[in-house]
This record gives structure tokens, sequence and C-alpha cells, in this order.
């Protein structure tokens, strides 16, 4: 008999989702091992390596599991780099299950998926997307980091189509990079580039995992 398909697992929990623009809504999150970058800023390193080898319809017995628990609509796929495994089964099971899903990913990989927001974070050096996801992207969440610049972000808002919201997210809230946030947001204006905003870290404000 054929083995079915096994996703290397770091965690699966229900929390409510701390950031871009689904923030503050109830989500369970499937957060899959590996990622391909790797950036020193990263605050789930954890999930680089190690995690569980989990059927598919373990995966989803889980969430169903925390479903009952906490009866979140969404569910965020998310790492490490959620789309170095081929997760294609398993959108497909959790959209049969009545869920929306939610994809975050750097944007270096594409798969062909049923999904309903896909949120892109760039990351440095080369703040790469694969052309596959900026027309379908819901949102861009620019980690305001040593290395974000102002050049990056114009690049970013020209690759994007203009009704793309692009976000400026402070590395782990802290208080230099919401003051370099703030003044990239300026910038931008004073540039004429449309749709940016500043954001946070909601949950680590609330303590949330």
């Amino acid at each position: 008999m054929p083995q079915p398909p096994i996703l290397k697992v770091s965690e699966i929990f229900a929390s409510v989702q701390g950031e871009g623009l689904r923030q503050g809504e109830p989500t369970i999150f499937i957060r899959l091992t590996g990622c391909n970058l790797r950036c020193d800023f990263c605050d789930t390193k954890y999930a680089w390596e190690g995690g569980d080898d989990i059927s598919i319809q373990q995966v989803i017995a889980r969430v169903k599991q925390q479903h009952k628990e906490f009866p979140a609509d969404w569910v965020c796929i998310t790492g490490g780099e959620p789309l170095l495994q081929d997760i294609r089964e398993l959108a497909q099971k959790l959209k049969e299950e009545d869920l929306r899903i939610q994809i975050e990913t750097n944007g270096t990989r594409f798969q062909k998926l049923p999904v309903d927001w896909y949120t892109v974070s760039p990351k440095p050096d080369k703040y790469f997307v694969h052309p596959e996801l900026i027309g379908i992207t819901r949102e861009v969440k620019l980690v305001v980091t040593e290395e974000l610049d102002f050049d990056v972000v114009r690049k970013i808002r020209q690759e994007f189509p203009p009704a793309t919201p692009i976000l400026l997210q402070p590395e782990s809230n802290k208080n230099k990079f919401m003051q370099k946030g703030q003044k990239l947001l300026k910038n931008a204006a004073k540039d004429g580039l449309k749709n940016l905003r500043v954001s946070a870290q909601l949950h680590k404000i609330y303590g949330w995992k």
C-alpha cells in the first residue's frame, strides 16, 4: 500500500493572528519545519529544524481538535517557510473542512493552492518574490530591520499592484525599528508611494503564542 503523505511539522496550535491585516482574528496555526533563508532576526528559529513527521490525515485531525476548543474560521500555514514542502493536499483537505486558509511565506517559492490569503514577507538580501505570487498576494509584510532601506521599500512598492497593501513591521517591536518604520513611511509619502502603513506584532503586546 502507498504510504500517506507526510509533512514535517513544528507545531499546531490555536491563537489569535498577531500580524498583518488579519491581526486580532482567531486562527489555528500550522507551523511547518524548515526555511531556505534563515534570517538572523527571525523570531521562530526553532522551526528551522526538528519537528515531527506527521501525515496529512493526522494534521487535519489535530486541526479539528483545536477547532473544537477554539472555533476559528481561519487556518494559517506558516513556518519556517511552508512552501518548501508540498502542501497541496493539505490545503485541499482544509478547504473540505470549510476552513479559510492563509499562507505566510517569504515569497521565494510558489505552489498552486486553494488559498484565501497570501501574506508575502520578502527578506534580505535580495528581497526576491516569485512572479506567480505578485498578483495574488493580499498583503506584503516588510520587517523593519537594519537591512531594510528606502530603496527596498520603493522596489517592493513598484513590483506589487497599487491595491496591495505594504506593511512596515518593526523587528520584535523594538523602539529603534519603530522609529525607522515611521521614517520610511514618511519618506514613502514624500516620494508619492501609496498604500503603505506601519504595523506591529500584536501577539507580543498581548502575550499570545
